[in-house]
């Protein structure tokens, strides 16, 4: 069963899923759940909710500040990923799914994909609430993201950009903004992959139509200084499950592979096929749920 819920976050509503497995009874553990870079829920969380209920867990999904049908603060742009507000809307995920009466309270689970996987981790380093993580195709460094996505003759053209949206932000004008993805890949824009057009444009025509396709410029630069790698080895005794591709060449799996070998036990690495955005369809969105399911139940129903 799906209702659409909604818990405050610094302040900020922010709205979602609860979804309950079907004939439970008494209280069950509960995965809060949140999508990447600019991403809504509607692009497949509910069909990795819907692996993870019929299993007999509850999850909680929703979307992060100022983006799908989440509201932003007083005074802030919406469309902005600030990766540490966003880490907050996980934590206070938490706490709302810790309040349900169907929530086994002492059993949660978080799971994140992308940007959301990075967030994933540094939750579960951080909040000794969490009993059990997975992060699947994740960003390890912000700062080497950026210099593999941003061409280097491109490098001051970024600087001089952040520069002048802080200062024209400061008279009071509005952010500057540029698209998350554009069809010709040299064109400015965040994600600057054919792949990445190719899944936001069909997920956002076929699930996904509060998908609007602009972030601000201030969005990279707070991305640029996330670190979300040096959390792993934090995370212990907590499990830890990785899902990489190491195909993947937006957020590139042989970092995610380097940043394992970091975390101390308990932990698990689960190798997919093809690239960053194979992990939500076909053979690869059977082979990711169902390596997060697993471990889900066994760390959070075992026992």
């Amino acid at each position: 069963m799906r209702e659409d819920i909604e818990f405050v976050s610094g302040g900020v509503t922010l709205r979602g899923w609860f979804f309950t497995p079907d004939g439970a009874s008494g209280e069950v553990p509960c995965i809060v759940m949140a999508h990447g870079f600019a991403a809504v829920k509607e692009m497949h969380l509910d069909e990795y909710a819907a692996v993870f209920t019929a299993a007999g867990l509850a999850c909680v999904v929703h979307d992060h500040p100022g983006f799908g049908a989440s509201d932003v603060g007083v005074g802030k742009p919406r469309q902005e990923i600030d990766p540490w507000e966003q880490v907050r809307g996980f934590q206070d995920a938490i706490t709302y799914a810790q309040g349900r009466p169907e929530v086994d309270a002492s059993r949660i689970g978080v799971w994140g994909s992308s940007y959301g996987g990075a967030h994933a981790y540094v939750v579960a380093a951080v909040d000794r609430r969490v009993k059990a993580v997975c992060g699947q195709v994740p960003l390890i460094s912000g700062r080497r993201n950026f210099e593999t996505l941003v061409r280097v003759d491109f490098w001051d053209a970024t600087w001089q950009l952040l520069a002048a949206d802080r200062l024209g932000r400061a008279n009071g004008d509005d952010p500057i903004t540029m698209p998350v993805v554009h069809e010709n890949p040299l064109e400015q824009s965040a994600l600057p992959t054919a792949d990445s057009y190719e899944f936001f444009t069909r997920a956002a025509a076929e699930r996904a139509p509060s998908f609007v396709n602009e972030v601000t410029a201030r969005s990279l630069e707070l991305f640029q200084g996330y670190e979300p790698g040096e959390y792993l080895k934090r995370i212990s005794p907590t499990p830890l499950l990785m899902v990489v591709a190491p195909l993947d060449r937006l957020a590139p799996g042989e970092w995610a592979c380097e940043a394992y070998e970091t975390a101390a036990h308990p932990k698990k690495l689960v190798l997919l096929p093809g690239g960053h955005f194979d992990a939500y369809t076909g053979d690869g969105f059977e082979r990711s749920s169902g390596a997060a399911r697993d471990w889900f139940v066994e760390h959070l129903l075992g026992g």
